[in-house]
């Protein structure tokens, strides 16, 4: 592969790493990204690079990101140890030979986005010196999780005008965005004008799709008891690919593109590894196939 091959791969949980890696490799997936859920845990991470390593050298793929997902911003309850994860990421993320460590900013529990900001800057300006000291980027996955610009729980990184909030509050290059399409359209927005416009603050690709119900929006609207809109596996939602690659590539765009999987309502269950595998397959056609050199 060269290196504007745009690698095409998959979600692993970090603590299943090892285990999970060698099963699935096989099937293609040419990168990685390994993440966790409010803190890292009892995982040793020196000891796990190390192993992922030697899976590396055995399968080829790269560790794209490491993702610890948590409210960083509370540092209480089950988020306690989320901001020390994220410190320990970013100092080892060498180990994994990535430099984008990634996942939600937090957010002031029950508390609008603009009441947040203040505490998202003293928290992540730390952050974002330290990422600068050891090469990282760190990278806002686009995840709403249930909240709105009035209220949430987890993250404010879900809406362009908070981005411009966060970056005008944090002026780093260190600073970017873990951008899917879904998470847009679950909000109406058009994704693909979106992408055009904040492309190169884009660090990562979240492989995740979504489906939208016009015909109940326009019956019933969004606040009523229809479900209007379902993540898909890309290869099964709205979204042609083929036109997020090409503006990818137009960036100049050097990251990956990662399926994240365990939400599609029909390729799930015993379907998860099928729905994904079709989805790496259908990714791979959408960036043109395998690379192909010129004649000299």
């Amino acid at each position: 592969m060269t290196m504007n091959s745009l690698r095409i791969g998959t979600l692993v949980g970090g603590g299943d790493a090892v285990r999970i890696i060698p099963q699935i490799a096989p099937h293609g997936f040419e990168s990685f990204s390994l993440t966790f859920w409010q803190t890292t845990g009892a995982t040793d991470l020196a000891e796990t690079a190390k192993r992922v390593r030697e899976l590396q050298a055995e399968h080829g793929f790269i560790v794209s990101t490491l993702g610890i997902f948590g409210n960083p911003l509370t540092g209480t309850g089950d988020n306690a140890d989320t901001l020390a994860s994220w410190e320990r990421l970013i100092d080892q993320a060498h180990l994994f030979g990535t430099d984008i460590v990634s996942g939600f900013t937090g957010r002031l529990t029950g508390e609008s986005i603009d009441a947040s900001i203040p505490q998202y800057a003293k928290v992540f300006g730390e952050l974002s010196k330290r990422a600068a000291d050891q090469g990282v980027r760190i990278a806002f996955e686009n995840c709403d999780m249930g909240g709105t610009w009035a209220t949430g729980d987890w993250n404010i990184a879900h809406n362009p005008t908070a981005w411009e909030m966060m970056f005008n509050a944090i002026p780093s290059d260190h600073i970017g965005l873990q951008w899917e399409p879904c998470h847009q359209m679950v909000s109406l927005i058009d994704p693909i004008t979106q992408l055009r416009k904040w492309v190169d603050k884009v660090f990562h690709v979240h492989g995740k799709d979504a489906t939208i119900a016009w015909d109940i929006v326009r019956e019933y609207g969004i606040h009523g008891p229809k479900p209007y809109v379902w993540h898909r596996t890309p290869g099964f939602g709205d979204t042609d690919w083929t036109d997020i690659i090409t503006i990818l590539r137009q960036a100049d765009y050097q990251g990956t593109i990662d399926i994240e999987g365990w939400h599609d309502p029909v390729y799930n269950g015993e379907l998860e590894m099928t729905g994904q595998v079709h989805a790496l397959h259908y990714l791979k056609r959408c960036r043109g196939g395998d690379f192909v050199p010129n004649p000299v």
